[in-house]
């Protein structure tokens, strides 16, 4: 196992994050122990939760994730200082989390306290915002017209980074996190949260988790780019788009117990004609390579100039060996050239 920086932190983290969001829907307490004994004994470090998991959100599942995390820790407390483990407060929107309150830093002061109870345990190594109080291009947001950055009113956006920034300065003093990062957000985003750290001598941002995939490239250049020199760790989440880079959603179909087969919070906006064709195209590329579809789309993702650390997952530990097999695949110039050929013919396919 590989492992690189942390951002500007002094954490080590494996070049695999395991994301636990299928645990507490498709995957039960055995399930998850299994997953993170055998992503510990490949050398994996890193783990990825929220407060909202599992997924698809709903009341009934919230912070369901969290606690079976918390159950595994308390049997393993010798363990515990051998991971890195990452949560997030969950944005506005979902009515049965406070209200369905934006971020703020009361509200991050009370979502640290809670999920420190779920998860039994002392400190959270790495604390993200799942998303940005204003309107994001993520989640299928991201085609010119469909954002109006015009009508958000940066200075009210600015004030309530401020006060967040200043609970989760306040959090780190207290021990109760040990770093921040953001979930979802943009290069405005990022800039401003470290500009403001500079102008009131708060924490610094360390991190950005956003979807990018080989279906999903809209980070790069210009937010790699920013990570990259302002010293932020880029965290690719979805990096099979949703397991349709799989392959198993081609002409259709709908394996039994899938995601796709669960309803979604935002509808299957990656299910469309060019994102199919596109796959098409890439299960070629991985035959004439002996490789999985899965393990073609990590091993790119993998080596992508920026990438600090991509978050996978998986429902199965046959999935799971797959995907960190990914890890250790070294894809040639001509492999990286046909992939790329690809990307120009698809580079926004949902």
């Amino acid at each position: 196992m590989q492992y690189s920086k942390l951002g500007s932190s002094e954490l080590s983290v494996s070049r695999v994050c395991l994301g636990s969001m299928t645990w507490g829907t498709q995957n039960n307490q055995s399930d998850a122990d299994q997953q993170i004994a055998y992503a510990l004994e490949q050398g994996i470090n890193f783990i990825d939760t929220a407060e909202m998991y599992a997924v698809p959100p709903t009341a009934d599942t919230y912070g369901s994730t969290e606690t079976i995390i918390g159950n595994w820790l308390a049997n393993n407390q010798q363990k515990r200082d051998k991971i890195i483990l990452a949560s997030k407060i969950a944005g506005t929107g979902l009515s049965y989390i406070r209200g369905g309150a934006d971020i703020s830093g009361e509200t991050v002061t009370q979502a640290i306290d809670a999920s420190l109870k779920r998860l039994q345990t002392d400190y959270i190594d790495l604390y993200q915002l799942h998303w940005p109080n204003r309107t994001s291009p993520h989640f299928g947001k991201h085609h010119p017209g469909t954002i109006r950055f015009s009508d958000a009113d940066a200075e009210q956006e600015r004030a309530g980074m401020l006060d967040i920034l200043q609970a989760l300065d306040k959090a780190i003093k207290q021990g109760k996190i040990r770093h921040f990062g953001l979930s979802d957000d943009t290069p405005w985003g990022i800039n401003e949260y470290i500009k403001l750290s500079k102008e009131h001598n708060l924490a610094r941002v360390t991190s950005i988790q956003n979807e990018f995939s080989l279906l999903h490239t809209k980070d790069w250049p210009y937010l790699i780019e920013n990570c990259i020199h302002e010293d932020v760790a880029f965290l690719p989440w979805s990096p099979l788009a949703g397991g349709v880079l799989t392959g198993k959603y081609l002409n259709g179909a709908r394996p039994e117990g899938s995601r796709w087969c669960k309803a979604q919070r935002n509808g299957l906006f990656r299910d469309t004609q060019t994102t199919h064709e596109a796959v098409a195209q890439y299960l070629e590329i991985a035959k004439a390579n002996n490789i999985t579809p899965a393990q073609l789309a990590l091993a790119w993702c993998d080596q992508v100039d920026g990438v600090t650390s991509t978050i996978i997952g998986a429902t199965s530990m046959a999935q799971l060996a797959e995907d960190i097999a990914a890890f250790d695949i070294k894809l040639s110039a001509q492999t990286l050239q046909q992939i790329s050929d690809v990307l120009k013919n698809y580079p926004a396919p949902f």
